[in-house]
């Protein structure tokens, strides 16, 4: 072999109706590590990428939705499988992105493909614990069945490159919603990965999109739109929060506010993430149903 063989750079791309664009713009920037060490050239997402984006999770948004949740379950779990087969891969970048060494950054990828799976696990079960039905006055059934908010927006941690990446994404897809996932603009690569990951498992294309450049330039406009349904603001500061907060309103979207941090200003993913995220972007539907004539045992079934 030659020692003069020039290394092949990756390209990283958006992840968009389950292609690979560049930005709309042409723009990119300068990726480094927690050393100021370049690491790669990272699209610059516009407004533009943005709406494409939401046009993708909307057409994904029927079917999606649609599926039997045992069916979405086994797809997520195949995209676990296939992040268990690119571990290495995502220890690299994880220990880059966050500065970890590598026993550490392969204790939080671990901890991910975990979390996946255990979102992954919920998606037949997390019906059962918020629906049900409900003791009504008179001959008649009433079920109160949970379904999903529509299309949103996740501002991915910005902190949390792979982990926090994971645990924002996996509870509103296994839930049946469609997402537009704004990646972490200092440390993209692994969630730009991820959607090499996405791309190669079941999940249909358009269910996940992911945007990276500028936080506050992408979500400006996702806040606003009128076709997305809800935003989780986990990867906003304070003053963008309420920003977008303010123009989320103007269509009523679902907002789940930044969770407050602890010590060292950044919030603890390893903990059990309990269901809050999977709830968050539901919707309650109830129907009520008569039960017909009522006979001597009490009914007529």
């Amino acid at each position: 072999m030659s020692d003069n063989r020039l290394s092949v750079f990756k390209t990283y791309k958006l992840y968009v109706g389950g292609k690979f664009p560049r930005s709309e713009s042409g723009r990119v920037y300068e990726v480094t590590d927690s050393k100021g060490k370049w690491l790669a050239n990272a699209p610059q997402s516009s407004r533009k990428d943005a709406r494409d984006a939401v046009v993708a999770a909307r057409k994904a948004f029927g079917g999606w939705s649609g599926a039997t949740a045992y069916n979405r379950g086994q797809i997520l779990y195949r995209v676990a499988e296939m992040l268990e087969g690119r571990k290495d891969q995502f220890v690299r970048e994880v220990a880059d992105a966050e500065g970890l060494s590598k026993s550490k950054a392969a204790a939080v990828v671990e901890a991910a493909i975990d979390r996946w799976v255990w979102y992954a696990g919920w998606t037949d079960k997390i019906g059962q614990v918020v629906g049900g039905a409900n003791p009504v006055a008179g001959p008649f059934f009433n079920l109160s069945t949970p379904e999903p908010t529509g299309v949103v927006t996740v501002l991915a941690p910005q902190k949390s490159s792979f982990l926090g990446l994971v645990s924002v994404i996996a509870p509103v897809i296994a839930t049946g919603n469609t997402a537009v996932v704004i990646a972490s603009a200092d440390s993209p690569l692994p969630a730009l990965s991820l959607g090499e990951v996405l791309a190669t498992s079941d999940l249909p294309g358009g269910v996940v999109n992911i945007l990276s450049g500028k936080t506050a330039e992408i979500a400006a406009p996702l806040a606003s739109h009128q076709d997305v349904n809800a935003i989780d603001l986990t990867g906003a500061d304070a003053a963008l929060a309420k920003e977008l907060e303010i123009a989320a309103a103007d269509n009523l979207k679902r907002v789940l506010r930044p969770q407050p941090v602890g010590e060292g200003g950044t919030f603890d993913w390893s903990a059990d993430p309990g269901t809050r995220r999977l709830t968050a972007f539901l919707e309650t539907k109830t129907v009520w149903h008569p039960t017909g004539a009522l006979g001597a045992s009490g009914s007529s079934y």
